[in-house]
């Protein structure tokens, strides 16, 4: 609205200035005496001064009510808060008040319902302390009687699991050792058989090679067939004695899995159970490793034969370009 009302003001004014200079053109070019033009100027002049001081009043005025409004918008708002906050404090107040009292009535309530149950307190401890001083002496004759009897007893009784117990422990403890030394041995029996055929597997390849390389030496054939023929015999050598190798792995571990489960299942105690299966999972290490080792030398004597394969392809060219020379 005062940007509206603003904006008249600044049109009229405008409308008037305008006015003014129409009027003044007009007066001064009128073809009158000097004196006259003059005095009409003045009063042009004049009105113009009139109707400025009439704008600019009316400005003040206006802006006067702008900032009056504005004072009383601030006034109103402060006022608003004012009793906001007033009633925010009476509230807290209240409820302050409130909190206290309900304390005060919860404190009031519990003494006295602590005082009514030390009173009740009293009065029954009274009366079993009565009844008890009573009743004891009637127990006690009978207490004694009863622990007496339940001593000997009690002895009697005791001295019998122990002697129990103990058997049983004993007769435990022979059986766990029985079992174990049986496996001791089983496992010894088992590793030397396999040692046993191990050997007797690389002396037996041993043989049959050195046999081969004699033959082939003695043969007259060319070198690249004696030596793909050596290499193909011994691949095939190696392979068996893999195979050979898989197939008692496979064994051992299948003998330990019976074995552990057998120990496993006996009905020991636990701490014995555990020992067993301990031993076992030794022993079965044991054997991966011998595998391994064994594995190893069976790589070994694979590469040897290699070696002795170049060696013998190297001797017999060496050989034929000798016997070449002599013949030319």
């Amino acid at each position: 609205m005062m940007m509206m009302m603003m904006m008249m003001m600044m049109m009229m004014m405008m409308m008037m200035m305008m006015m003014m200079m129409m009027m003044m053109t007009t007066t001064t070019t009128t073809p009158t005496t000097t004196a006259t033009t003059t005095m009409t100027t003045t009063t042009t002049m004049m009105m113009m001064m009139m109707m400025m001081m009439m704008m600019m009043m009316m400005m003040m005025m206006m802006m006067m009510m702008m900032m009056m409004m504005i004072m009383m918008m601030m006034m109103m708002i402060m006022m608003m808060m004012m009793i906001m906050l007033m009633m925010m404090m009476m509230m807290m107040i209240m409820m302050m008040m409130m909190m206290m009292m309900m304390m005060m009535m919860m404190m009031m309530m519990m003494m006295m319902m602590m005082m009514m149950m030390m009173m009740m307190m009293m009065m029954m401890m009274m009366m079993m302390m009565m009844m008890m001083m009573m009743m004891m002496m009637m127990l006690m004759m009978m207490m004694m009687m009863m622990m007496m009897m339940m001593m000997m007893m009690m002895m009697m009784l005791l001295l019998l699991l122990m002697m129990m117990m103990m058997m049983m422990l004993m007769m435990m403890m022979m059986m766990m050792m029985m079992m174990m030394m049986m496996m001791m041995i089983m496992m010894m029996m088992m590793m030397m058989m396999m040692m046993m055929m191990m050997m007797m597997m690389m002396m037996m390849t041993m043989m049959m090679m050195k046999k081969m390389m004699m033959m082939m030496m003695r043969m007259t054939m060319t070198t690249t067939t004696t030596v793909t023929t050596t290499m193909t015999m011994t691949m095939m050598m190696m392979m068996m004695m893999m195979m050979m190798m898989m197939m008692m792995m496979m064994m051992m571990m299948m003998m330990m899995m019976m074995m552990m489960t057998t120990t496993t299942t006996t009905p020991t105690t636990t701490a014995t159970t555990t020992m067993t299966t301990t031993t076992t999972m030794m022993m079965m290490m044991m054997m991966m490793m011998m595998m391994m080792m064994m594995m190893m030398m069976m790589m070994m004597m694979m590469m040897m034969m290699m070696m002795m394969m170049m060696m013998m392809m190297k001797t017999a060219v060496e050989r034929r370009l000798m016997h070449l020379a002599l013949d030319e």
